[in-house]
Order: structure tokens, then C-alpha cells, then sequence
């Protein structure tokens, strides 16, 4: 995320004017109004807590560790009745801020084996931390715990739909066959 004006939640700190030799603890969450207005940004229909509780960690002489506990309660709606879902998130986040992180460049890039590094910033925004990780912890299909399950198929005009059984990795072995079971092939 790096356009944080546009952001309904932010909580920056910049590592400049930290303690450099302790941790600081933080413990954030948006009042109801804040919580409206990220419900209203994450597409789902309310937003009841939400709450990112940790450290910023100096590590070696200019780099920082980010180590907080994510909780949230979402209410969306169900894909199927459309009723709403509340949904108890909690994350672990663990992320580094590197001083000398070097930006790849160029058209083929190598992804790091650390996925949890990135560059340095002159701000730290916690509360952006918080909402990449609501919109990653979000459900993508939340269902209501009496919904029936659906089954959906979709075939072009004239063609069958695909059943799961045409999708094991020996479905066609019977028609090679001749149709013939196993105990059949055994007497011929």
C-alpha cells in the first residue's frame, strides 16, 4: 500500500524519532466512525473491531523488525442467502524493514526468499499494516452457517458439464477398455 492519504486508516510512525535500542509498543484500533468508513473501503458490510497490538523492534544499526497480533470481526454478506456473516479473524504479522533493501529491477525479477522484507519507508504506517492484512484475512466466499451448498456448472451451448468423476486421473481407462470391468479383462 503506498498511497496512504487515501487510505480510512492510518496510524504512522517514523522510525527516525524511535528509541533506537528498545522496542515501542503500540496497541491500535479506529473508533466506530473509522470502522464505517474501512467497511465501507473493504466492500463488506460492517466492520465491528479491529485491533493491531505489538512491537517495532530496532534490528542492527538502521533496520526494524514488526512483530503485532490482528484481530477483527467482519460481518459480510453470504454468497448464497445473502444474510449476514460475522467472521473472528486474528493474524500473527511479522515484517522487516530493511535500511540497504535492494529494489529489483528491470523486465524479469527474482522473487526474495524472504517475503516478509521490504524496503524501508520514512513512515511506518501501522494502520496500513492493518488493513492489508483485514483485506488478506478476509473470506472470499463467507457462507451462512444454514445455507445449503451450491453446486454450479457452466458448459458451452450444446456441451455436457464436466463432472467431477470426468476429472480422476483414470476416468477414461473404462471406455479404452471396452467397457469391460477388471474381474472381465482377467478371463479374456
Amino acid at each position: 500500500m503506498t498511497d496512504t492519504d487515501a487510505l480510512p486508516f492510518s496510524h504512522a510512525l517514523r522510525p527516525a524519532e524511535l528509541a533506537a535500542r528498545k522496542p515501542t509498543r503500540f496497541d491500535i484500533a479506529p473508533d466506530a466512525a473509522t470502522c464505517a468508513a474501512i467497511a465501507a473501503w473493504a466492500g463488506i458490510e460492517a466492520l465491528e473491531s479491529l485491533r493491531l497490538k505489538g512491537t517495532l523492534t530496532p534490528t542492527g544499526r538502521n533496520d526494524w523488525a514488526l512483530d503485532a497480533e490482528f484481530t477483527a470481526r467482519a460481518v459480510q454478506a453470504c454468497v448464497v442467502t445473502l444474510a449476514p456473516v460475522r467472521t473472528d479473524l486474528r493474524e500473527t504479522v511479522a515484517r522487516r524493514y530493511l535500511a540497504q533493501m535492494e529494489t529489483p529491477a528491470g523486465d524479469e525479477i527474482e522473487i526474495p526468499e524472504d517475503t516478509d522484507a521490504e524496503p524501508l519507508p520514512d513512515r511506518i504506517d501501522l494502520g496500513a499494516v492493518a488493513l492489508e492484512v483485514l483485506e488478506l484475512a478476509l473470506p472470499l466466499y463467507p457462507h451462512a452457517p444454514d445455507a445449503a451448498p451450491v453446486a454450479a456448472q457452466a458448459a458451452p451451448p450444446g456441451a455436457a458439464p464436466i463432472r467431477d468423476e470426468d476429472t480422476r486421473p483414470f476416468a477414461n481407462l473404462k471406455s479404452l477398455l471396452g467397457g469391460k470391468t477388471g474381474e472381465e479383462n482377467d478371463k479374456s
